[in-house]
């Protein structure tokens, strides 16, 4: 039992019939059903705020998070917004993200977002991309909005948590005006088929696309909580992540909540793997999950001088990770890791169940609720040990979790990837006799590098835009540390020399006009790059020659 009957509904229903079509709720409010209800039925520590030197660890209990996020959907309200209005939210590891979050989610406004690591391009692009009206920052993003809210009619309500001037509204200050108790029905109900947040994809072919998630969303997390994550009331979790990407919402929000587990907070400086594992000891973390570019990190420390045994369950997602590093961890900890795999527009729907046994490098099997198959590009199911198109069989109701199609507007959605009644995730992978998936990569080349998934074309893009590059091409090249690294081609304009010092110059350039992960940390010159016929760059063989 979750102590939540809402959630208990759901999972039996999951455990009764694996393929059953999930029903849920017609009216649903994670802030106000999860939140609120464990608030006032069984008030705990809902999150544990470690310091940045890991030395003051501060409990926050439902209740506090209750009364907060009721003084945020009042301060929202009385600034302006209005249900359905969308607001960047460009916040770190902090309690403010929870709070504003879960604060738009109870007054309705669409909750989008955003990495720390975007640029004022980049910020501008997400506000008129659905003519946001707020944005929620920190100090260190303010100018960024300035450079650019000349170019963002429809921004309206700036709000920081931090020093506040001119017509910026002071976070802090806004909330101590404000009242904790917030009436339900005050802000009207929440159809589970109402938009609740959204999350940009990181690009492919094009700009990054607007992921609507509607109320439903939340609740569907109770297969990454329940059947991946292996959530318990009991556990302590964390997830690290950035609080910009989706994979925050899986395992820093919705999931661990829904089954009611305390989740760790920690918003530390640049990554420290000692002070990591550490703070794992300490705050006697039971089940953690992290991107493969972490346990690479760890499998390189002496795992044998740190209390790692607290650990019951481990999770990792973003890419495959390599048998060495699995052998070590597990050695060190008892624990496998169990690998899955989702997308922003889904919940997980793969995974290497707690019940079942882990085949080292395999994704797992498909979650209960979901019928996962690989089609080729007719929708039609491919054999064991081929490699075809993961996709997803849209029933009727839709599988939990499932987006409609990419924001292009009130009332416009675009739904290109679904057709032969399936969902194309635009992944590939195998099958063996067994059931269990294998990844193979990107059907359109997104590079997976350090657990960020970075578009190709969107670092060409800003290749481009530096005078001394002419043409560009950029693919992931295999890296121990990172998974991929981002290693660029570039054709240099008539009469321009490349060198180590124009290198760097490049590089510092792509860092300043996207964000800074995305530069490539390597560069070759070239008179010129191999393309198809059609004139497309063939990047299967600038790989073959990395």
């Amino acid at each position: 039992m979750t102590l939540n009957p809402i959630v208990d509904k759901v999972l039996e229903q999951l455990k009764k019939n694996r393929n059953t079509r999930i029903k849920l709720p017609a009216n649903f409010n994670f802030a106000f059903d999860v939140i609120d209800y464990a608030a006032e039925h069984h008030d705990k520590t809902a999150y544990l705020e470690v310091s940045g030197d890991g030395s003051q660890v501060t409990p926050h209990r439902f209740s506090e998070l209750k009364k907060r996020s009721n003084q945020v959907a009042n301060f929202l309200k009385n600034t302006g917004c209005e249900r359905g209005e969308f607001a960047v939210v460009i916040l770190p590891r902090i309690p403010a993200w929870y709070e504003v979050i879960l604060g738009s989610i109870k007054l309705g406004v669409v909750s989008m977002p955003g990495t720390n690591l975007l640029t004022a391009k980049d910020i501008a692009y997400r506000v008129n991309k659905c003519g946001a009206t707020t944005v929620v920052v920190t100090s260190e993003h303010v100018q960024k909005v300035e450079q650019i809210r000349g170019r963002c009619p429809s921004l309206k309500n700036f709000i920081v948590v931090g020093e506040a001037s001119g017509d910026w509204l002071s976070y802090e200050e806004g909330l101590r005006s404000e009242s904790v108790e917030l009436a339900r029905e005050s802000v009207g109900d929440s159809k589970g088929a109402d938009l609740m947040m959204a999350y940009f994809t990181s690009g492919t072919t094009a700009d990054p696309k607007l992921v609507p998630r509607n109320h439903h969303y939340s609740l569907a997390h109770v297969t990454t909580g329940a059947f991946w994550l292996d959530q318990r009331v009991e556990d302590i979790h964390w997830t690290l992540s950035d609080t910009g990407w989706a994979k925050a919402a899986w395992g820093m929000l919705f999931a661990p909540w829904l089954l009611n587990s305390t989740i760790v907070l920690y918003n530390g400086g640049s990554f420290d793997a000692d002070l990591h594992l550490k703070l794992i000891g300490k705050l006697g973390v039971t089940t953690f999950c992290a991107p493969p570019t972490i346990f690479r990190m760890f499998a390189q420390m002496e795992l044998g001088a740190y209390d790692l045994s607290s650990i019951r369950h481990t999770v990792g997602a973003g890419e495959p990770l390599n048998p060495e590093v699995i052998k070590v961890w597990q050695a060190a900890t008892g624990n496998a890791i169990y690998d899955g795999y989702g997308q922003t527009e889904t919940v997980n729907i793969v995974a290497n169940l707690p019940s079942l046994p882990v085949k080292s490098g395999s994704m797992g099997k498909a979650v209960p609720g979901f019928e996962v198959r690989l089609v080729d590009e007719e929708g039609q199911e491919i054999a064991d040990d081929e490699i075809g198109h993961i996709a997803l069989l849209v029933t009727d109701p839709v599988p939990v979790g499932l987006f409609d199609g990419y924001y292009d507007g009130p009332s416009a959605r675009n739904r290109e990837p679904f057709k032969h009644g399936l969902y194309y995730t635009g992944d590939t992978a195998t099958r063996d006799s067994d059931g269990y998936f294998w990844f193979v990569g990107r059907s359109d080349d997104v590079i997976s590098s350090s657990g960020y998934r970075i578009s190709p074309f969107e670092v060409e893009s800003a290749l481009l835009e530096h005078p001394s590059v002419s043409e560009s091409a950029v693919i992931g090249k295999p890296d121990e540390l990172r998974g991929h690294l981002v290693k660029a081609f570039v054709i240099l304009v008539d009469g321009v020399t490349g060198s180590d010092e124009l290198v760097k110059e490049i590089q510092d350039f792509v860092k300043a006009t996207t964000a800074p992960y995305k530069y490539p940390r390597e560069i070759e010159f070239r008179d010129s790059l191999p393309k198809t016929i059609s004139g497309k760059i063939r990047r299967v063989e600038l790989r073959g020659d990395a």
